[in-house]
């Protein structure tokens, strides 16, 4: 995979309407899933109990937390794009995001992103882009919805 450098405001309009790239697959660990549990203090069997899980859950194993899967994806993202030349980068908003499927232990996943638009801010970039998170050998996406981040080159 080649991955995408943009190093202007100018270069992330020339990307409106395309496909910016897919990152490579990332296994999401049970160790991950612990790390967050106690992070977040969302303990809940479903993501910390493997054995219960094994027992109980209609998945037949641990399963991440949502916002896990979500937490990643500023992650997922440098993976396909590097965007340079930036005094800033802020997280501003996350639109019509919908959990599709449950992320298993141990399954991979990958983000794929569209640029669905690029506002200038007076200097600043507004670009929204659309993001699915997908689950390795599974049709359904653990997510989909549109990011929007704010770039402040210099």
């Amino acid at each position: 995979m080649n991955k995408l450098t943009i190093g202007s405001l100018a270069e992330l309009e020339q990307h409106v309407g395309q496909e910016l790239g897919v990152s490579p697959y990332l296994t999401i660990t049970q160790a991950q899933i612990n790390q967050f549990a106690a992070a977040t203090l969302d303990n809940q069997w479903i993501h910390t109990d493997p054995a219960r899980a094994a027992a109980e859950s209609p998945f037949g194993t641990t399963i991440a937390h949502g916002y896990l899967t979500l937490a990643i994806l500023p992650y997922l993202w440098h993976e396909i794009a590097t965007i340079q030349n930036l005094k800033m980068q802020v997280n501003y908003e996350i639109e019509a995001l919908r959990f599709n499927q449950a992320v298993t232990v141990d399954s991979a996943v990958r983000l794929r992103a569209n640029m669905l638009s690029v506002t200038n801010l007076r200097g600043i970039a507004k670009t929204r882009i659309g993001v699915t998170l997908e689950i390795e050998g599974q049709k359904k996406p653990a997510y989909t919805g549109i990011i929007t981040f704010l770039y402040h080159f210099q």
